[in-house]
């Protein structure tokens, strides 16, 4: 494991969080917060990919506020508030940053939640991302109204590695969904598809609170190491 340096940082006008290892590297994530923004344990999430090797930028979906200072229930209610094509917008340019200034060759993208949704709209629209992670992506049906992008028919376009980790008792994402998703994953004519279904595991069972239940703790436990060698094997440019 490998030093770091972490610290919020201000990209074209938008916060953001960076945790890349002492040294430097070529590779790098783009990390898509759940409701809980840019709090505490996203920001072990990002520490923990920096001391593998790999610069992690936090995308800050509420620009500023997170749950180390508001209350999860208040964070949610503004949900309606994230407008696809915006948010899109705001992560092109912490990526412009991160293949710029930053100098990364190879940047993947990974989210949680409702930052797993944006991972695959992301994925789809950018050509050049690396590899895509989606954690327990909230994908409703029906879509609520701020939802304008199809995450399911935009998954089918990604051309990265992408992997779904599934919570097999997501009561977010249904069976149904579950299964679309799959199915226009392994539609595509390139980019491998890894998908992993953890049984009994609730959604946003990698939010530290819903651990209490053991199943949920197992299933973060399991998922996470895998995660991250996926995400090793997918940016590095040695080969």
């Amino acid at each position: 494991m490998r030093d770091i340096e972490a610290e919020h940082v201000h990209i074209g006008g938008l916060r953001a969080y960076l945790a890349r290892p002492l040294g430097g590297t070529d590779a790098g994530m783009l990390l898509l917060p759940m409701v809980t923004g840019i709090g505490e344990q996203v920001r072990e999430y990002a520490a923990d990919l920096a001391s593998s090797g790999v610069t992690a930028l936090v995308w800050d979906p509420w620009h500023g506020r997170s749950s180390d200072d508001t209350e999860p229930q208040r964070l949610a209610e503004s949900m309606t508030d994230l407008r696809d094509e915006d948010c899109l917008a705001e992560m092109g340019i912490l990526l412009d940053h991160a293949r710029g200034e930053l100098g990364l060759a190879r940047v993947g993208v990974i989210g949680w939640c409702l930052g797993g949704r944006f991972a695959l709209l992301l994925g789809a629209r950018d050509p050049h991302i690396a590899t895509v992670v989606a954690y327990h992506p909230s994908i409703l049906v029906p879509a609520p109204d701020h939802h304008v992008l199809d995450a399911v028919d935009h998954a089918a376009r990604i051309t990265a590695p992408t992997m779904i980790v599934h919570a097999g008792a997501d009561t977010v994402m249904t069976t149904e969904t579950f299964a679309a998703l799959q199915s226009a994953l392994q539609s595509r004519s390139v980019g491998a598809t890894v998908v992993h279904v953890y049984p009994g595991a609730a959604h946003g069972f990698s939010n530290r609170p819903r651990q209490v239940d053991p199943v949920n703790a197992a299933a973060w436990t399991l998922s996470w190491p895998s995660v991250q060698r996926f995400v090793a094997d997918t940016t590095a440019t040695d080969g």
